[in-house]
């Protein structure tokens, strides 16, 4: 009696062949930030309307405490110390705000049609949170180009403006996932935008951004190594400065959050189609 031949077993619960997964994974993430792209070239007015922020904390507040000099920044002045943690913040701010996209497409109807499709979740998640990554990088190119015009030193060595791309990117990864995350559990964008509003700044203040780790009390020491930022600001000033830094451990801490934010976004992303 002959056995009839067994199925490919799925991966991450789609329909999807394990040897194909991989490869619809990386397609829908190419399709989403290809997406992401042509919406920021057609509206380049947000671009503009976001970029003000950071650059006003650059041109404002950056020479303002320059001249105090108050802060110890050892060989930088407080404008270069501050520069890559205004990097992070923008594109934290980018993907922190992220989840009310996946509130608006369930309401559109448009996750729905998403969900039936042989698309795993994960890839789905992976390529909205690199689609975000693709507006963080526009913010980060904007406001590298005004810290030249005021006067920042920063490399212009290529593989070191690619290693802080990418610094950037596994950073928006974690925070826009973390946004659907949030999205996934109070499942309305009045309540997101609460949330987010609430945790942004104190992420930003609990992070190396605006002074040395060594500057918080204890307990503030505590919370900013716990915070995915702390590590996103770290690597960014050793790519754009030189200034010392354990590389390796920043990306690893920045790799495994990317990671496990993809991941704890897909187990909720169902609960918001419901």
């Amino acid at each position: 009696m002959s056995v009839p031949p067994v199925a490919p077993r799925a991966d991450w619960g789609s329909g999807v062949a394990p040897r194909n997964a991989v490869a619809l994974a990386g397609s829908r993430i190419v399709a989403f930030c290809v997406v992401e792209w042509q919406k920021l070239m057609h509206d380049r007015t947000e671009l503009v309307t976001r970029a003000i922020q950071p650059v006003l904390w650059l041109v404002v507040f950056g020479e303002t405490f320059s001249r105090v000099r108050a802060i110890p920044t050892g060989s930088l002045s407080y404008l270069q110390y501050m520069a890559p943690g205004i990097i992070a913040q923008s594109g934290m701010f980018v993907a922190i705000f992220y989840g009310i996209q996946i509130i608006w497409e369930r309401d559109a109807g448009i996750l729905a049609k998403l969900l039936v499709t042989p698309t795993p979740r994960v890839a789905l998640i992976a390529g909205k949170s690199f689609a975000a990554a693709v507006r963080a990088l526009a913010m980060v190119v904007v406001i590298l180009l005004v810290s030249v015009v005021i006067g920042v030193g920063m490399t212009a060595n290529p593989l070191r403006l690619l290693g802080a791309g990418a610094s950037v990117v596994l950073g928006t990864i974690f925070f826009s996932c973390l946004s659907m995350v949030i999205a996934g559990l109070v499942m309305s964008r009045d309540r997101l935008m609460g949330i987010g509003q609430a945790i942004t700044m104190p992420l930003f203040f609990a992070s190396s951004a605006l002074y040395p780790v060594s500057m918080m009390p204890t307990w503030l020491q505590h919370l900013s190594t716990a915070n995915p930022l702390s590590y996103e600001v770290s690597s960014l000033r050793t790519l754009l400065l030189g200034n010392p830094g354990n590389l390796w451990s920043d990306f690893a801490v920045l790799t495994v959050a990317a990671v496990l934010g993809i991941i704890a976004a897909s187990r909720l992303l169902g609960r918001l189609a419901r």
